[in-house]
């Protein structure tokens, strides 16, 4: 088997015992499993939940608790003891673990973004085994992810792995909710995710996590706009993960081999970036965007709203005001709004310029049309 970039996302559920607390021995059979990807050739990156779980109990909390406050004085003491047990069990198989916090604030803001990237490839480069988590003890609702399953979705697209794992404790999606509905029958394997698909799922059934089925498909969906396949299932035995890659695993399978990978830069651009502001094209230009490979020209420009400047992010939308993608501008709001309409040829007489893009092709990210309420 051809060596491969795997993230794997172990949620609270699969993390802990009856009674909330870390179980070693869970831990220990992800590790095993881990180990033996290790052993294959594979690079892995771990994105651990759990830390909330691990710690209430250790400071005294007889139920997971409800204010910002417990839960983020829980995690401080509980990311402690999750990464002290991993580390422990790891240290006997002579494997290394790092470990990385993040907030949604570190994938908006590009230095932020640039400088995890780097440190994850350089981590993998020596044989490191990053651990990811939310960085719960100082995230405010803004900036959160909501469950970590929306976050191992955007690391294994700016990190580029070639599939992302979500193990859970139920063995994949079903056409209905099996525990309401006995006769709901299992998907074994997807090509895409629908929002029909989106709108059957529920929401987290667990004491100790926070992401149900329905977070589960929502980062699938985005770890498949990134080129990543998607495992979303249960497992035993230290043998779980290379079933799993070898088709075997007790769960659902998303998406082509063969989808190509979004590159970092874009990601950022698509997913990432802050907007600055908002450009209207015409129908010839959206076509060349879209299908003709094309950077927007002034041409096609109708309308600019906002207040960018060289370099920023703008949303690009069509005459129906559907967002048709996002780019990174040549030109001010200022600029733009003199030169929108003119031909090239005009646009270098009038500007003293020879660079005519308002969004160069390799700045650009086309996006799911999704309707825009005009402002």
């Amino acid at each position: 088997m051809a060596k491969q970039r795997i993230v794997v996302k172990i949620g609270s559920s699969s993390l802990t015992n009856d009674n909330g607390g870390l179980s070693l021995d869970k831990i220990t059979e992800h590790v095993a499993a881990i180990t033996a990807l290790k052993k294959a050739g594979h690079e892995v990156i771990i994105i651990s939940s759990g830390a909330v779980a691990a710690g209430y109990t250790a400071i005294g909390y007889q139920t997971r608790p409800v204010t910002l406050a417990a839960k983020q004085a829980a995690a401080a003491v509980g990311q402690c003891l999750l990464m002290q047990a991993y580390s422990d069990q790891f240290q006997k198989e002579n494997l290394v673990t790092a470990q990385l916090l993040l907030t949604r604030l570190d994938f908006s803001q590009k230095e932020n973004y640039q400088n995890a990237y780097s440190t994850l490839n350089e981590l993998l480069k020596r044989g490191v085994i990053p651990i990811i988590n939310e960085n719960d003890s100082i995230a405010i609702d803004e900036l959160t992810f909501g469950d970590n399953d929306m976050l191992s979705a955007l690391v294994s697209g700016f990190i580029h792995a070639n599939i992302l794992i979500i193990l859970t404790d139920i063995n994949g999606l079903y056409d209905a909710n099996p525990n309401l509905y006995p006769s709901a029958k299992k998907i074994d394997f997807l090509t895409e995710i629908n929002e029909e698909l989106v709108s059957k799922a529920g929401e987290t059934t667990s004491k100790v996590g926070t992401g149900g089925m329905k977070s589960k498909i929502e980062a699938a969906k985005m770890a498949l706009s990134f080129g990543v396949k998607v495992f979303i299932g249960k497992g035993s035995g230290e043998n779980k993960l290379l079933e799993i890659l070898e088709g075997n695993g007790d769960g659902t399978y998303i998406g082509f081999s063969s989808l190509p990978s979004l590159k970092s830069n874009k990601q950022w651009i698509g997913f990432h970036s802050p907007v600055a502001g908002r450009i209207t094209v015409d129908a010839g230009a959206e076509q060349a965007l879209i299908f003709g490979g094309k950077s927007l020209l002034p041409a096609g420009v109708r309308k600019v709203l906002g207040d960018f400047k060289v370099g920023d992010v703008v949303e690009v939308i069509n005459e129906n005001s559907e967002l048709i993608g996002k780019g990174k501008v040549n030109f001010s709001l200022e600029e733009l709004s003199e030169i929108k309409g003119l031909t090239s040829t005009d646009v270098r007489v009038n500007t003293q310029t020879a660079r005519t893009e308002v969004i160069h092709r390799n700045h650009w990210v086309t996006l799911a049309k999704e309707r825009i309420i005009s402002e």
